[in-house]
């Protein structure tokens, strides 16, 4: 199953908008989604401080300030 991850920290209303996406896009297609908090670890604050969120699938950005919905679809079809 492919992995998912939403880099984002609290407060952040284009991280909330993008988890929500995400969320709903996970009852069409099965993925894990994983929500990594970027405030509670310096090496992710660094890596992503002012281009939260960020969407990886499995290792690769695909995403970042907003989730492109068409794109996160493909990928994910593409990995059945």
């Amino acid at each position: 199953m492919s992995v998912l991850t939403l880099y984002s920290k609290p407060g952040c209303h284009l991280c909330e908008e993008a988890l929500q996406a995400l969320q709903a896009l996970q009852g069409e297609i099965a993925f894990e989604l994983r929500v990594r908090d970027i405030s509670s670890d310096e090496a992710l604050h660094r890596a992503y401080f002012e281009r939260i969120p960020v969407v990886d699938l499995d290792g690769e950005e695909l995403c970042e300030y907003f989730v492109e919905e068409a794109l996160v679809r493909e990928r994910l079809e593409s990995r059945r």
